[in-house]
């Protein structure tokens, strides 16, 4: 069967049709065998193809992409000399890291250890607030020793931090019962372990566009379909969610309402109820990601979404957060809140996983979750200081990027004026600072190319340091390299 006709992702193939709807228009249109090259290199690096595919046979894709196959041989021999393809007589070509490389998601935070010195914009989280963990240990120490007497398995979760997160999704307007929280490492394995239960490889999921680069990966990675929903400067187009709710019927739709990461964009209440009421039409199940909900430093925090719907009229909404922007990333807490037996359901499938979270970390959160009001506004009085600082910095460097103070969040979502950001964020890191790329938080490869997400949750001296060497990379040497040109208004 050709692999240009059929893609077969579970025997770990990638069809040629499916690897040219990957690649940006200009490469699909003209391929040369360089940029052919590097066009599947930063898929590759993006996690857009993954790792240990065969990639389509040489005549094969010179066929759906109009080249001739001496450039794709070309490309594929540049491609193996660089290590991010081997191939063996008989068995293909297959995908795979050269030796030192990490992916996209994993490269900037090793790289940032390793580098030392250099500036870390690419990671959108605070270290812990000063005090907060010593008080939280001392306040888990005792009670540690007396749970150290039993088994230590809680695959639910610790029953006293699921009975805290119940209660604080009560007060915030959400009424909700220790049995519908389950306890995770963090919200990205909350959002990893819903799609596993609720979605199989091939199924639809609609998503925002931009939005979160892990969860870009998590969708990939389990082989889903999207259909994307525009989150622009001005919000969400809801009349075009609605349609794609409607004639593609997802089996999922992921959205981050509140402060969403990376434009800083809050969802209107008309907006959520209109959300709320689309999915449950089409018997979508809504996963909202509150991750950085509480982060609001302009406007009040907004009430969980679920809290919007009649009576019984949420049970198709899984919420799911973390401790890992309100207090520390280390601090592997997370939670996802459901109808009981879907709670049920999601610790089955994550006892196939790693049987149960560290009791440690789940008591410590105990504590910093029950304060949790008390203790975020100082917090976020810390955050609007350094997003200032950053503004400044951006207004005396670069005065020709444009950006809108979002009123939460963590981060800028920075407008370049000019479809570089790649080429940008490789020659910032080559002088010592490490950015998320436009590219990272699209849907679509090429997409976002003008565009940087610049956290402000580093110290004002390093946010100014970092915000010069960017506009030394910028305005240095020679011209940056373009990407796929796209109409200003794409984000």
């Amino acid at each position: 069967m050709a692999s240009g006709r059929v893609v077969q992702t579970a025997d770990r193939f990638i069809g040629s049709r499916q690897l040219t709807g990957l690649l940006p228009p200009d490469v699909a249109a003209r391929p040369g065998y360089r940029a052919l090259a590097g066009a599947v290199r930063e898929l590759i690096l993006d996690g857009r193809i993954p790792l240990h595919v065969r990639l389509p046979a040489e005549r094969d894709l010179a066929e759906t992409v109009g080249a001739s196959r001496a450039t794709v041989t070309a490309a594929y021999d540049l491609l193996r000399e660089s290590g991010y393809v081997r191939s063996r007589r008989g068995s293909g070509t297959w995908t795979e890291l050269p030796a030192g490389h990490g992916m996209v998601g994993v490269h900037g935070v090793a790289g940032v250890e390793a580098a030392g010195g250099a500036v870390d914009l690419a990671i959108a989280a605070m270290g812990a607030p000063e005090g907060a963990l010593e008080s939280a240990m001392a306040w888990a120490a005792p009670r540690m020793a007396r749970l150290a007497r039993h088994h230590g398995y809680h695959p639910y979760g610790l029953p006293e931090l699921r009975e805290e997160v119940a209660a604080r999704f009560t007060r915030r307007g959400l009424p909700t019962r220790p049995e519908q929280i389950l306890i995770t490492a963090g919200a990205q394995q909350a959002l990893v372990l819903v799609l596993q239960l609720l979605c199989g490889a091939g199924d639809r999921v609609m998503t925002e566009n931009p939005t979160y680069a892990n969860a870009l990966d998590a969708l990939r990675h389990a082989r889903l379909r999207t259909a994307s929903v525009a989150v622009s400067d001005d919000g969400w187009d809801m009349e075009i969610a609605e349609s794609a709710l409607r004639q593609t019927v997802p089996r999922i739709a992921y959205v981050i309402p509140d402060f969403h990461n990376p434009t800083g964009a809050l969802m209107p209440e008309e907006d959520r109820l209109r959300l709320l009421a689309a999915t449950r039409r089409t018997g979508t199940w809504l996963v909202v990601d509150e991750t950085i909900a509480d982060i609001a430093l302009d406007v009040p925090a907004p009430a969980p979404l679920a809290s919007l719907a009649p009576r019984g009229g949420a049970d198709h909404v899984l919420t799911i957060g973390s401790l890992s922007k309100t207090h520390w990333g280390g601090l592997r807490v997370g939670w996802v809140r459901a109808a009981g037996n879907l709670v049920t359901e999601l610790t089955a499938s994550r006892v196939a996983s790693d049987m149960t979270g560290s009791v440690l970390d789940q008591l410590m959160a105990v504590p910093l979750v029950r304060d949790l009001d008390a203790a975020l506004p100082e917090r976020l009085d810390r955050l609007r200081e350094r997003r200032a600082a950053l503004v400044g910095a951006l207004e005396r460097h670069v005065p020709e990027w444009s950006w809108r103070v979002p009123p939460g969040g963590l981060s800028l979502w920075v407008d370049l004026g000019e479809p570089v950001s790649s080429a940008l964020s490789e020659r910032a890191g080559a002088a010592g600072v490490h950015i998320g790329r436009g590219a990272r938080f699209g849907v679509d490869p090429g997409t976002f190319e003008h565009r940087l997400r610049i956290p402000y949750t580093l110290g004002e001296e390093e946010l100014a340091r970092g915000v010069r060497l960017l506009a030394d990379a910028f305005h240095g040497g020679a011209p940056l390299a373009r990407g796929v040109e796209r109409p200003h208004w794409v984000a």
